[in-house]
């Protein structure tokens, strides 16, 4: 074995450590790379050629945690790891996303690139390894690439920048992104903030950058030591020049043309296919047959030249908009009356209806990861049917893109939900993507907001949402920023930046890059260009619904939330769950409780009032401590030769002897009392040293005149040892 390691040392003096040529050897490029306990094994493979008529880059990411890596069994009746989770599906996409734009253009073969968290330290976040270990792995095999890149997560604690925190150390954090970049550009962002400014984000970034330039480094001088900077030779496009030239020729003005004519979406796309056709037209039938691919590319580049020096050169968009302009806007809220809170939001071509429901703790999306477990208050889920984009396919459900855009718009909204005992119901938001032109998941952000104060949700601040785009020219230095991209914009463009915030600072970003070279210059113009897009749009949206509504609407399920004692816990849910059991049988409510600070949090959730109050009331009874001098309304629950025991509260019962029934003598219990009587009594005293409830009837009535208190009366031998279930939340036994 050749085992060659690197180690890399944090600004904080932290370690990771690479290492390569001991786990996977057989693979085209393997490392494991450590920090603590924590190491992720990842290994590439590469197919020898390209399949044919492939002309895009066939990669595919996984990352997968191992529950073993934890020492955890993973859950389900299978007990092995199943498909990937959400949060797996996020990292996979984390890492694609800075890999992917530094392969070859021409380069087509099938790239499959495999991250495993083999050891998993409790503190330690392995997402922001994982980017490191893929292109370091990429970095001692002969595929391809133009990196290494590296990703690092940095967050601001006690307004002091991090890298790497960890996961109790995040808990407390305003800033929380993950930063891809090679050695002189960034890649990719993403993450989500607590309304922070443009120019912490910038910060940020750039300090981020300066721990993954160590990265880059160190990837490099482990490639330089294997002998693996020299990659493999490959031909994956034939080329024809004389075709190439014809067909700018032949289309490039009328693509400028077509470009140019201000049309719709799909009006658009038949006008350049109906160019491309006449084109074909023009070959014999053998040569458009053969040269099908070149033909796809070829013509390809002349839409994208077209449309990119038409807004270099004029300023002019395909829409015919400026650069900095706005689609039109139109948003309805309360469009589906019966659900608990439903907008529209539409800009130009793209329309989001969204949907938000209010349930229960029970409702809350329970996460059992390798490393997080636990429940999520709030979720979001994005869905994109191929109508609309006009496709003519089957939905075959959820894709490893709306998961991602969909976790995007959570990041977005949910730091200005209210939690906990300012909201204590689950809420779902659901974005039904009806039309797509463009920056979907910014429409769902603004759709959010708005079907969360239709709902009734007290959120603290509207939130909207814009994307950016960037069209460049390494040539002549061109650039132009453009705000709110069409669909064609963000595929034949430079830059993808999604930002979303309130008036007072960013919530959530998403950026990806598709060159090489992003100045913090331009950075900065489009933070600050797309700050005046999300104000504008903001200003159309609170025209629609400005606050949050006074109430939630009449149908909407209604919680009521007490907290009790811990001691009580017990008690109310009962032996097996039969007490809370019997409560929501009775009163057809839902109740959780959920023990916090040392206390229970009680929720009854229903739709009838009255029921819900009764619910209440009943829980209030089990709780309450029994106190000497009051005056209880009981039922009697058994009779015995010397008195009756009478259940003043639920779990709560007290003797009432047979000498405090009356103020005459009463010479047999069933004379006055039979088991289901409901009567008021008084409690005289709780034994303080086992909690045993004394009663009296007689002490409520008038005393007779002339009354003569008769001699003592013991009481029978054994007749105070039945249990009187007087404890603070117990019950009979």
């Amino acid at each position: 074995m050749n085992i060659v390691k690197k180690t890399i040392t944090l600004s904080d003096g932290r370690e990771i450590e690479i290492e390569t040529g001991k786990l996977a050897k057989q693979a085209d490029g393997s490392v494991v790379v450590k920090m603590g306990k924590t190491m992720l094994l990842a290994a590439v493979t590469c197919a020898k050629e390209a399949k044919e008529d492939v002309d895009f880059m066939p990669l595919s990411v996984e990352y997968k945690e191992k529950y073993a890596s934890a020492g955890r069994y993973p859950g389900g009746f299978l007990k092995r790891e199943g498909r990937p989770n959400d949060s797996e599906i996020l990292v996979s996409r984390l890492i694609d996303r800075a890999l992917r734009p530094l392969f070859p253009d021409d380069f087509h073969a099938e790239v499959f690139v495999t991250v495993n968290l083999i050891s998993a330290e409790k503190e330690i976040m392995p997402d922001a390894l994982a980017g490191l270990a893929a292109s370091a792995a990429l970095a001692v095999s002969d595929i391809p690439f133009n990196g290494p890149i590296s990703e690092v997560r940095v967050s601001r604690i006690g307004g002091k920048l991090v890298v790497n925190p960890s996961f109790t150390e995040l808990k407390t954090a305003d800033i929380d992104i993950m930063v891809g970049a090679t050695l002189d550009n960034i890649m990719m962002v993403e993450g989500e903030m607590k309304e922070v400014g443009e120019k912490d984000m910038l910060e940020a970034i750039k300090f981020a950058h300066e721990e993954i330039k160590k990265q880059c480094k160190a990837q490099i001088e482990l490639s330089a030591e294997l002998g693996k900077t020299e990659k493999r030779a490959y031909c994956h496009e034939t080329q024809d020049e004389e075709l190439r030239e014809a067909i700018h020729q032949f289309c490039y003005d009328r693509c400028y043309a077509i470009a140019k004519s201000n049309s719709a979406k799909h009006e658009r796309e038949d006008a350049f296919a109906a160019l491309k056709a006449e084109f074909v037209a023009t070959l014999t039938e053998e040569d458009a047959e053969v040269k099908k691919a070149m033909i796809e590319r070829y013509y390809h580049s002349v839409e994208k030249e077209a449309m990119r020096k038409m807004i270099l050169n004029e300023g002019i968009r395909l829409d015919g908009r400026n650069t900095k302009e706005i689609r039109p806007i139109w948003c309805e809220v309360d469009y589906l009356p019966a659900t608990h809170g439903s907008a529209l939001f539409t800009r130009g071509e793209t329309q989001s209806l969204t949907t938000v429901t209010l349930g229960t703790k029970l409702d809350m999306k329970e996460v059992d990861e390798v490393l997080v477990e636990g429940t999520e208050q709030i979720v979001l889920h994005y869905n994109f049917p191929p109508f609309s984009t006009g496709e003519a396919r089957p939905y075959r459900g959820t894709g490893r893109r709306e998961i991602g855009h969909g976790n995007l718009a959570l990041r977005a909204l949910k730091s200005l939900v209210p939690t906990g005992e300012e909201n204590p119901y689950a809420v779902r938001i659901v974005s039904d993507i009806l039309e797509s032109n463009g920056s979907s998941s910014m429409a769902t952000v603004c759709a959010g907001t708005l079907a969360l104060m239709d709902a009734g949700v007290k959120l603290r601040k509207p939130v909207s949402g814009i994307a950016m785009g960037l069209i460049s020219d390494s040539v002549t230095k061109k650039y132009a920023v453009l705000s709110d991209i069409l669909g064609d914009e963000d595929h034949l463009g430079d830059m993808d930046f999604k930002v979303t915030g309130t008036r007072d600072g960013i919530t959530a970003t998403q950026m990806d890059i598709k060159v090489d070279g992003l100045s913090y210059e331009i950075l900065e113009q489009a933070l600050e260009q797309a700050k005046q897009g999300r104000m504008h749009i903001l200003g159309e949206m609170l025209k629609c619904l400005s606050e949050p509504r006074e109430d939630y609407k009449p149908h909407v399920p209604r919680i009521i939330q007490i907290i009790i004692p811990q001691e009580f816990i017990g008690a109310v849910i009962g032996t097996g769950g039969k007490v809370i059991q019997e409560i929501q049988k009775t009163t057809g409510t839902t109740i959780t409780i959920t023990e916090k600070d040392q206390a229970g949090v009680v929720d009854i959730f229903g739709e009838n009032q009255e029921n819900m109050q009764a619910a209440l009331n009943w829980i209030k009874a089990i709780t309450t401590v029994p106190e000497a001098g009051l005056t209880y309304k009981g039922k009697v629950v058994s009779i015995l030769e010397f008195g009756a025991f009478v259940q003043i509260l639920p779990g709560k019962e007290g003797l009432l002897h047979i000498s405090e029934i009356a103020w005459r003598k009463v010479d047999k219990v069933e004379d006055e009392l039979k088991v289901g009587d409901e009567l008021e009594v008084k409690l005289l005293e709780v034994d303080p040293k086992n909690g045993k409830l004394r009663l009296s009837r007689k002490a409520l009535l008038p005393k007779p005149e002339g009354y003569v208190e008769p001699p003592h009366r013991p009481r029978p031998e054994g007749g105070d040892k039945r249990h009187s279930g007087g404890r603070s939340g117990g019950g009979r036994r």
